[in-house]
């Protein structure tokens, strides 16, 4: 997985653009429903097929979406190869296909929207939890230092693994860890600074 997987919106004017965030996102999860109910290797190389379908609709540019995803995409053949040795083809085909269905459902998401439009419908969806002391801007910053959080720790993990290389370590775990851990809790550590700082959950 590419640190630019979640900086893949591409402006455009089809109509996946056009849709409100808060309409995709309700449509990303009723579809991840269906994919994780459907039971079969038919259908899911069926919702494959409609995710591609999507992601080529939206105007992706497919190079770049794929070398993003390519680690994403290298585990889930990695499992599909385990799925096979344990369950045989129509488990691994049927595992592996709604993976991937699911991963390219939400690139789509992740390419026809920006992530500030995304923050602001959850934000907007959770209004009504207020309530009963749901606090919807707390739980939307929440999801994006999540967001951010993710491309920030690979894009760490990658340059551990490149210190590591360039010194000769590279089968050491021990010389990609140590140093990823470190960096990993640092950068946590500085993020609570800032947002003590302003003044956010003290």
């Amino acid at each position: 997985m590419s640190a630019q997987l979640l900086g893949l919106h591409q402006p455009g004017t089809t109509w996946l653009h056009r849709l409100p965030a808060g309409a995709k996102l309700l449509g990303l999860m009723a579809a991840s429903l269906v994919v994780v109910v459907v039971r079969g290797p038919g259908s899911a190389v069926a919702f494959l097929a409609i995710a591609t379908v999507l992601l080529v609709w939206s105007g992706a540019r497919l190079g770049l979406t794929l070398r993003a995803m390519r680690w994403l995409l290298l585990t889930a053949a990695i499992l599909g190869a385990w799925t096979v040795w344990q369950n045989g083809w129509p488990r691994a085909v049927e595992v592996v296909g709604d993976l991937v269905a699911l991963i390219l459902l939400a690139t789509t998401l992740t390419v026809t929207t920006p992530v500030d439009e995304v923050l602001d419908a959850v934000a907007r969806g959770l209004q009504p939890l207020r309530r009963v002391g749901v606090d919807p801007e707390a739980v939307a910053l929440a999801f994006s230092l999540m967001l951010r959080a993710i491309p920030t720790t690979i894009m760490l993990a990658e340059e551990s693994r490149d210190a590591a290389l360039a010194r000769g370590l590279e089968r050491s775990p021990r010389a990609r860890l140590i140093p990823f851990v470190i960096r990993v809790v640092a950068r946590a550590r500085d993020t609570g600074d800032a947002l003590h700082a302003r003044g956010i959950g003290d």
